[in-house]
């Protein structure tokens, strides 16, 4: 109930800055306007409503009526969007004391969201901060444990530099926040990932500040991943193709309403959940810089170590050369292991058909395939698990555990690595309550730990089925 009561006052708090979804904003909207539905006492209930989608990212916003593909569904005011720009105008200590010190604009931003969480119930933006989550699971806030359970070398790297980076950009921080007086608690590096992780999951572009702005009502959208299709405002009039014709998201901030603008990517149905595209991500970068992954990623990438002769034959990009999510070698991939597999003298003959995407011969292709599959079965061999065993785990933790009995009885003897997650969290320690809950800092450790056994598992998968790919090619060129 007290979470209803925050999000009441910050629709309401919302609706006064101007806010709005009302199928009317639009001036291309061809249905004629309807007397009264403009007074609605909430920013939202016309065209989107809030609603919980628990297997679809948690709350999210959802279509309270029939929605056409490429119209503006949702507008937020500039005034209504967080900036660092906006907090410091409003702040003379702030804006004096970040004047001092050379910082990003990410970091400005940070001490700066900071700055107005310390102020609490005081903060003009009050309403607002109660909506955002106390924590989050992003690469960064991962421990040595966590980051160990990612089994992937280059995943480990990733969550080391992230939190190598955040530790780094805090140190320098420091100083200006201390200038301002911060409690011991905003001081902490653990208030720091929050609001660094804030920053990276909640905000969006604006063309003013690098660090981007945060969006009151359009950070309530969860993430749609962008597959190959066609503009988003395909089959609307030539007006609306000419605004926003060549729009990558589906939000963008627009100088002639002076507001955020968000469009519908799709067509939705009454109650569909209504989604938005932050961009093209893996789910090791979703996971680094949003906290979570999807279940089905069609930008999902594996990358797998290649022959160390293999980069000076051809000119594609080192990111271009990966497995894609169905399991299939990239273009790239593919050209460049044909390129590799030929003899040194013919290189100059086949070079075209190589680039062009084609077969170079039955012979050549089957070495390719041979070896890629060889390579993606012997990376699976020296990881510590099998998809199996990790699917296993996944069975267990993902359930809802009663008490620290219950999880000692679940995981102790199971694998190696579920007695180090009993270790690493004290629950094997004498004294630990049997019957006890467990803590909120075991809890999101279990959360952690779940998203880094469900992403390399959806690793192991993509070279799973890279392998059938390959086995497929050579049966079929055998036939």
């Amino acid at each position: 109930m007290e979470e209803a009561a925050k999000l009441e006052k910050f629709m309401d708090w919302a609706t006064t800055l101007g806010v709005s979804d009302s199928p009317f904003i639009n001036v291309d909207e061809e249905e004629p306007q309807k007397p009264g539905l403009r007074q609605t006492p909430c920013c939202l209930g016309q065209s989107l409503t809030i609603s919980y989608f628990p297997n679809a990212g948690g709350r999210g916003l959802c279509a309270s009526r029939d929605l056409q593909k490429g119209r503006l569904i949702l507008k937020v005011p500039k005034s209504a969007l967080m900036t660092s720009q906006s907090l410091m105008m409003n702040d003379h200590n702030l804006s004096m004391s970040i004047s001092k010190f050379s910082l990003s604009s990410n970091q400005i931003l940070t001490v700066s969201l900071l700055n107005e969480v310390a102020k609490g119930k005081r903060s003009w933006w009050y309403p607002y901060l109660t909506q955002f989550p106390s924590n989050y699971d992003i690469l960064a806030s991962f421990n040595h444990f966590e980051m160990q359970a990612l089994q992937l070398d280059d995943a480990i790297w990733a969550a080391e530099k992230a939190l190598e980076k955040t530790k780094t950009e805090w140190k320098n921080a420091t100083p200006v926040m201390e200038e301002l007086m911060f409690k011991p608690h905003y001081l902490s590096f653990k208030a720091w990932i929050w609001a660094s992780a804030s920053i990276s999951s909640r905000t969006m572009h604006i063309p003013w500040d690098p660090a981007g702005c945060f969006c009151p009502v359009g950070d309530f959208f969860n993430y749609a991943a962008p597959e190959d299709e066609q503009d988003v405002c395909e089959g609307v009039n030539e007006k609306q193709m000419d605004v926003k014709s060549t729009r990558l998201t589906d939000g963008v901030f627009e100088d002639d309403y002076d507001a955020y603008c968000f469009y519908a990517r799709t067509n939705y149905k009454k109650g569909d959940q209504v989604l938005l595209s932050y961009g093209t991500y893996t789910n090791l970068e979703l996971l680094e810089h949003y906290g979570f992954i999807l279940n089905s990623n069609p930008n999902d990438k594996a990358y797998i170590p290649l022959p160390n002769d293999l980069h000076s034959l051809h000119s594609w990009p080192q990111d271009s050369l990966y497995i894609h999510h169905n399991g299939t070698p990239s273009f790239a991939l593919l050209a460049a292991m044909r390129l590799w597999a030929t003899p040194t003298h013919l290189h100059k003959s086949v070079r075209h058909v190589a680039y062009s995407g084609s077969v170079i011969s039955n012979e050549n292709e089957t070495v390719v395939m041979e070896w890629l599959a060889k390579k993606c079965d012997n990376n699976l061999k020296n990881l510590s698990t099998s998809i199996e065993e990790d699917e296993l785990l996944l069975s267990v933790v993902d359930r809802e555990f009663e008490s620290v009995m219950e999880v000692k009885n679940l995981l102790l003897g199971l694998t190696g690595e579920s007695f180090e997650f009993l270790k690493v969290n004290g629950l094997l320690e004498d004294g630990v309550g049997s019957e006890m809950g467990l803590t909120k800092k075991t809890k999101r450790s279990l959360e952690k730990w779940k998203l880094a056994i469900w992403w390399r598992v959806k690793y192991k998968k993509m070279l799973h089925d890279c392998i059938l790919y390959c086995t497929k090619v050579i049966n079929d060129l055998s036939l």
